[in-house]
């Protein structure tokens, strides 16, 4: 396994499987990769064989969504700020012709601390996970967020986290299922039962799909199957949306958080159990020294882990994990430096 720093300005450091960059350049795709535990977006690409990770620091970065090649949203602390790809500038970074695609921030919605978590586009709108409030909410300036949907044993959306909601898949259109850690109605309710009481849940139909999860994240559609992680096992998963039987893929030595597939590929983000307060009596707690922090790519054919990236030192926990098709070596801007406020976009007159 090949091991080099993640990036000059941090002491951060992965370790890689030999084929692991190589995967990345023949999928022609870049893996963002969010840690709100050390405050950093990360842009993991293959360049030459070797792995290169883009760090940029926010707030308490946590959910991501993509649209192609062209947008990118994330979510931090109390903002979402998208990001489009800007590929005439990318032309003009250094070195000439290294970057193919330069993300520059355009927007930011002010949401307060609505703790929120997963995102994903849903037609032409952005679709968050608000999980202080207990429902699913769009972006308006005018206000903090637009509530959308909430499960239907909650009356309506409310602050005070009830159940924990936290994961959201979409497709044709629509927002179609949510993950929650309890089906709960009072103020922290799910935590008591977090070992067996999470829940899969229609959005269309307010029906559980499944129950008895360990702290399910990241539900996804892809292939035809519905997919989703069992964090609290450490497993993937498929789901039968008729009956709620759920099938292991893959067991992975991690709290599984964050999950995008592409090709024949799952990449699963995995984190360390670090607060026993929340994660004490998991079943993955009980072996917390085998446990890792990084992404583990599973081919979805035979349920084999092929590929993986492990963080060591300063990251310990990963929340999302996306995709970013069609490109290899995009540029993330940030605000550490000038560029943000040096880079103008205007349109051709």
């Amino acid at each position: 396994m090949a091991s080099e720093p993640a990036a000059t300005e941090s002491p951060f450091r992965s370790v890689n499987s030999p084929g692991f960059a190589g995967l990345l350049e023949a999928l022609d795709i870049t893996l963002l990769v969010t840690t709100y535990q050390a405050g950093k977006l990360m842009a993991v690409r293959g360049r030459q064989g070797r792995v290169s990770t883009l760090l940029r620091s926010f707030e308490r970065p946590m959910g991501l969504a993509v649209r192609g090649a062209r947008e990118l949203a994330l979510g931090t602390r109390s903002q979402v700020w998208l990001y489009r790809n800007a590929p005439d500038i990318a032309a003009q970074l250094p070195p000439a012709g290294g970057h193919d695609a330069c993300f520059l921030p355009r927007v930011a919605y002010v949401t307060g601390d609505i703790r929120g978590h997963e995102m994903a586009w849903v037609g032409d709108e952005l679709w968050v996970v608000n999980t202080f409030f207990s429902c699913l909410c769009t972006l308006d300036p005018a206000y903090s967020f637009v509530p959308r949907w909430h499960p239907p044993f909650l009356a309506g959306p409310a602050p005070g986290d009830h159940c924990h909601l936290n994961g959201l898949a979409a497709a044709d259109g629509r927002a179609r299922y949510v993950t929650a850690l309890g089906e709960t109605a009072s103020p922290e309710g799910w935590r008591p039962t977090k070992a067996d009481g999470g829940i899969l849940l229609d959005v269309i139909s307010g029906a559980v799909v499944s129950r008895g999860l360990s702290m399910p994240h990241s539900p996804r559609l892809y292939g035809g199957h519905l997919w989703v992680l069992e964090s609290g096992t450490g497993q993937l998963q498929t789901v039968e949306p008729a009956t709620g039987r759920r099938t292991t893929v893959c067991a992975v030595p991690g709290f599984a958080r964050g999950l995008a597939l592409h090709g024949p590929y799952a990449f699963v983000g995995l984190s360390k159990v670090r607060e026993t307060a929340l994660f004490g009596g998991l079943p993955i707690a009980a072996r917390p020294a085998e446990l890792h922090c990084g992404i583990w790519v599973i081919d979805i054919r035979s349920g084999a882990v092929v590929e993986l990236m492990q963080f060591e030192g300063a990251v310990e926990e990963i929340f999302a994990v996306e995709v970013l098709p069609g490109v290899r070596f995009p540029e993330v801007v940030g605000f550490q430096d000038d560029t943000a406020r040096g880079t103008f976009i205007t349109p051709v007159r």
